[in-house]
């Protein structure tokens, strides 16, 4: 979860008070500034926004991260999907990455899926079942960076260029609908192809028959 900061501050030996505003920021970045400021003892007053704007207080906050050491977060995922002309099938691999606990794992796994046309629809399928894996983990109600390598997909997705087709429309509706259920921001993130190497492979296997589903702790 981001989190945007808007305060009145009090310069010192003058009446006047003036209304100040931050860029977004963790929520340990807005507690430790919140924590700096009361130090001059000129703070008048500090709300905490988040994304959705909604506010909350310095002890809502605070019991935020206490309850976030057992969920998921910090998550990053890599996506993407294969598509084979001559037999019609389709290959999505998938890599999540994320915090619990104090400590760092990785899950990865992939499906050979039928019934698809293209390359493209490939890759919504993948990240729907992204999302679907998301809230078997249990993660919901915070922001989760997809990196793909699909400009299509980021950019339809993302609102930046029109969706046109019938079938990548019906995956895109039932993507925002979980998402928008599990409360979860979904940031895209178009990356080469080369840094999607694993989500590729993976899509790949899966194409060839081989399955794979893994969750491992990383150090």
């Amino acid at each position: 979860m981001q989190i945007r900061l808007e305060w009145s501050y009090h310069l010192l030996k003058r009446k006047q008070t003036y209304f100040m505003k931050s860029e977004w920021m963790s929520v340990e970045e807005s507690l430790a500034l919140v924590a700096d400021l009361e130090k001059t003892g000129r703070l008048k007053e500090v709300v905490f926004l988040d994304q959705e704007d909604s506010t909350w207080t310095k002890k809502e906050l605070l019991r935020f991260l206490k309850q976030l050491e057992s969920e998921p977060h910090n998550v990053k995922a890599y996506v993407d999907g294969g598509y084979d002309l001559s037999s019609k099938k389709a290959g999505i691999g998938i890599a999540i990455y994320f915090q619990q606990n104090h400590k760092s794992w990785r899950v990865r796994f992939n499906d050979q899926l039928e019934l698809l046309q293209d390359n493209n629809e490939a890759e919504y399928a993948a990240l729907y079942r992204l999302i679907q894996q998301l809230e078997t983990i249990g993660m919901h109600h915070q922001p989760i960076t997809v990196y793909m390598d699909s400009m299509v997909v980021v950019n339809q997705a993302s609102g930046e260029w029109p969706c046109l087709e019938d079938h990548y429309i019906r995956w895109l509706n039932r993507i925002d609908e979980l998402a928008r259920v599990l409360g979860l921001t979904l940031q895209y993130e178009l990356i080469d192809r080369n840094a999607n190497k694993e989500a590729d492979q993976l899509a790949t296997q899966a194409l060839k028959g081989v399955e794979i589903e893994s969750k491992i702790e990383r150090a």
